[in-house]
């Protein structure tokens, strides 16, 4: 466990810019033939990094109904799964749940919950990065924004605006694009980089 201070906003914004992966290297799933090349590329990996999206609700009283996007990453692409209102592929179902798969990310007890009370995906193996720091104030826990500065010394910016979009449509802008492959790709290389701590 990396044990570590956990920084102010305001430094982390001064620190460089984290690069993250360019649209050439993110596919948007969005047909049967695609699914079958991405999840062929995917079986041959033992650690992906992993997250969803949901459409937001705005209205009290609202209950979710996501997740509508599937994030996956590898060490150099991301993949985007769109799920909209429909059932979740079997084949996508089936590499989720793959005995030996280890899906990275942060904070994924709402994921893991929403995969289950939507879709009844429940043998996932999932690893919550936030709990491989350990912060001198033990209140505080370790987000993608946080690692990122911990470990590479850069700002992993994350924009309000895409997060709070609309992530049950199929055909999702270029900013959606890169804004939800990259939260997959900053997992991977978080555990990437804690492996040589």
């Amino acid at each position: 466990m990396k044990i570590t201070r956990h920084l102010p906003k305001d430094e982390i914004k001064a620190l460089p810019p984290f690069a993250g992966l360019p649209l050439s290297q993110i596919t948007l799933v969005q047909d049967e033939a695609g699914l079958q090349a991405a999840v062929a590329a995917l079986q041959a990996h033992d650690v992906l990094g992993f997250d969803t999206e949901s459409r937001p609700t705005f209205h009290k009283g609202q209950k979710p109904t996501g997740p509508h996007l599937v994030q996956l990453a590898s060490a150099d692409h991301g993949w985007l799964f769109p799920l909209g209102e429909g059932p979740m592929p079997a084949a996508l179902a089936a590499l989720l749940s793959r005995p030996g798969l280890t899906l990275a990310g942060f904070d994924l007890s709402s994921d893991r919950a929403h995969l289950k009370n939507r879709f009844g995906v429940t043998d996932l193996n999932l690893l919550d990065l936030g709990n491989l720091f350990q912060c001198e104030d033990k209140r505080l826990t370790i987000g993608a924004v946080q690692a990122v500065a911990q470990l590479f010394g850069q700002y992993f910016r994350k924009s309000k605006k895409q997060s709070t979009s609309n992530w049950s449509l199929s055909a999702l802008s270029e900013a959606q694009q890169l804004y939800a492959a990259n939260d997959a790709w900053v997992a991977w290389r978080v555990w990437q980089a804690l492996q040589g701590t």
